[in-house]
């Protein structure tokens, strides 16, 4: 399972880092949009539009709200109370989902270069 995301948004980042923490089975994988493993793995189309993170579970590829939605069925505990955002119309989910997008890099910053995994996690990232 391999979650995508912009190496530079501050938000992203965070999110991995979230993601890392409370991932305890250890089954996720990151890759940047930016970098070789998803040029290689994605289309063209996925790529030229950075403002979704998505998710691959070795079957689909996820975006927007679904992405975030499929990521609590991997985590555990109580994100999958979360799970009932499934309940939203897919079009208020992803139109919320694309506001924050939007505006990520004025809310939140963005970085000059892609974060840089420590050692510690270094075998979670594709590259």
């Amino acid at each position: 399972m391999v979650v995508f995301f912009d190496g530079v948004c501050n938000l992203c980042q965070h999110s991995v880092r979230y993601l890392l923490k409370h991932d305890k089975k250890k089954v996720l994988k990151f890759a940047s949009l930016q970098g070789q493993y998803a040029k290689k793995t994605l289309n063209a189309e996925h790529l030229k539009n950075l403002e979704s993170l998505l998710f691959y579970n070795k079957k689909t590829l996820y975006k927007k709200s679904d992405a975030v939605l499929e990521l609590c069925k991997v985590l555990e505990g109580g994100h999958k109370l979360l799970l009932v955002g499934y309940l939203l119309p897919k079009f208020l989910r992803d139109g919320l989902y694309s506001m924050i997008a939007k505006n990520r890099y004025r809310w939140f910053g963005k970085q000059d270069y892609c974060m840089m995994p420590t050692k510690d996690i270094q075998d979670r990232f594709l590259e």
